[in-house]
């Protein structure tokens, strides 16, 4: 089998990461990549395994020196992006990657890698989705406001994505997720 890279793209709070750790967890052949940004970790996040938290002027480094496989602006705060070495390093060695970002990434990177499969994550409601990021607990009211307006645009370009699942079971969806990969 042809190692695949795997973009779960989505609202925030739809559960992207836990169903990027989940099938990273039960299938060995995955591998996750983890991008760089320049937002402060939240708790009980760590650098290098949650993300690779970077200064603004660090980020603007590796856009320049063309490090990263695709960057955005999330939310109209902090910037995103997915190293391109550690992506093209795995899928030499045979491995899946999987991509958990946001709209606007998985877009750029579907240009840089056309065989890229492409998966939306969408909530089971839209009632749901506000429930999980109220949960979470992590964002200002300001900050969620502006993550649900930002859903409204993103669950619109859905069926721009090759394929869509709904995370209403993570174990149910994550699997739908590798049978996607395998099928394709």
């Amino acid at each position: 089998m042809i190692a695949k890279l795997v973009v779960l793209s989505g609202p925030s709070a739809v559960g992207k990461g836990t169903l990027a750790s989940y099938i990273i967890e039960q299938n060995k052949d995955y591998e996750l990549s983890v991008s760089a940004t320049t937002r402060s970790p939240r708790p009980g996040e760590i650098d290098g395994i949650s993300y690779r938290f970077v200064s603004e002027d660090e980020f603007s480094r590796m856009q320049q020196s063309n490090e990263l496989l695709e960057w955005a602006t999330v939310h109209g705060q902090h910037r995103y992006g997915t190293p391109r070495f550690p992506v093209e390093k795995a899928l030499a060695e045979g491995k899946n990657v999987v991509l958990e970002i946001d709209v606007q990434g998985a877009f750029q990177v579907k240009k840089s890698f056309p065989e890229a499969l492409l998966v939306f994550v969408n909530p089971p409601s839209f009632e749901e989705l506000e429930a999980r990021m109220e949960k979470r607990g992590t964002e200002s009211p300001e900050d969620k406001l502006r993550r649900l307006e930002t859903a409204t645009s993103e669950l619109s370009q859905a069926d721009s994505f090759d394929f869509q699942v709904i995370n209403d079971e993570v174990a149910r969806c994550a699997q739908e997720v590798v049978d996607l990969v395998k099928s394709n």
